[in-house]
């Protein structure tokens, strides 16, 4: 049975269990990176894609991801913008208030996200583990091989030289082995490269939930919804419940946990934005 009743708790406890906890655990989805700043739809959409929106009637960055393009210079023409506007400009404010809160901590990250935001915040790369990819990595679309490539001066180029919604031919990326047109290392199928960065990142990960499993750890989800809750919001729901020195802290617009883990729970329904603020204000004050 799961309970969606809010806990009501005090930020001064929270931050309590984050200071004296041995180490924590950082789920993070969707929902913090749109409490950054970087929104998929409505304005923020509208000044970078109005123009793919009157000709395709596409509403927001998501959609148009999946979006099957004529050509190669239109579908280069998106996703440069998609890139460069979600992994290239930064909007870092809440991302390096979070690592104000847990710097001085034995920490490990688990997200979903693709825009690159804590390594830029100054997380260390050696606990992050992006399992969805990056979108500043190419793959082939074959693929043909278990290789991701750099596209940061790639895209700019495509983001200079683009005009009328398709970018020059001559900077269409191909595989360098089979000449296959080059995609996004974004899961989205089985074509999903798990490059040796991606599997050292995993046994780290795992190494970390190891290690801690027994002692006083925190698992603290932050914007987790419900597409792919397999992946951080149900394993740490295992994780406190076989561990009677671990709290689970969830913050998020929908927030719930299973009642037989309710008394080490805490639940807070509000942006994210606003409490980060609230919890490292307690901590400096400190």
């Amino acid at each position: 049975m799961f309970s969606k009743t809010k806990i009501e708790t005090s930020m001064k406890d929270i931050c309590a269990k984050i200071q004296e906890a041995d180490a924590i655990v950082i789920g993070a989805g969707a929902g913090l990176s749109t409490a950054a700043g970087y929104e998929y739809a409505g304005e923020r959409f509208n000044r970078y894609f109005s123009d793919f929106e009157e000709k395709y009637g596409i509403h927001d960055m998501y959609s148009g991801g999946f979006y099957p393009y004529d050509t190669l210079e239109e579908y280069w023409a998106w996703w440069s913008r998609q890139v460069y506007y979600n992994r290239y400009v930064d909007h870092l404010d809440l991302y390096q208030k979070l690592f104000q809160l847990v710097k001085d901590k034995d920490y490990f990250v688990l997200t979903t996200n693709v825009d690159h935001c804590f390594q830029k915040a100054n997380f260390d790369k050696q606990r992050l583990f992006y399992t969805q990819g990056d979108y500043g990595l190419f793959q082939c679309s074959s693929p043909c091989h278990q290789e991701t490539y750099d596209n940061e001066e790639l895209i700019k180029k495509m983001i200079e030289q683009q005009k009328n919604m398709k970018i020059p031919t001559s900077l269409i990326p191909y595989c360098p082995h089979c000449g296959k047109p080059m995609t996004m290392n974004l899961r989205c199928d089985d074509t999903f490269v798990e490059d040796e960065g991606w599997h050292q990142a995993y046994f780290r990960y795992q190494d970390f939930i190891r290690r801690h499993q027994d002692l006083k750890i925190v698992y603290l989800e932050l914007g987790v919804g419900q597409n792919t809750p397999g992946i951080i919001k149900y394993p740490f729901f295992r994780f406190v419940e076989r561990n009677k020195n671990a709290t689970y802290i969830c913050i998020n617009k929908d927030t719930y946990c299973p009642q037989s883990m309710e008394k080490r729970a805490y639940c807070i329904s509000e942006d994210i934005k606003n409490v980060i603020d609230d919890l490292l204000k307690i901590k400096l004050e400190k």
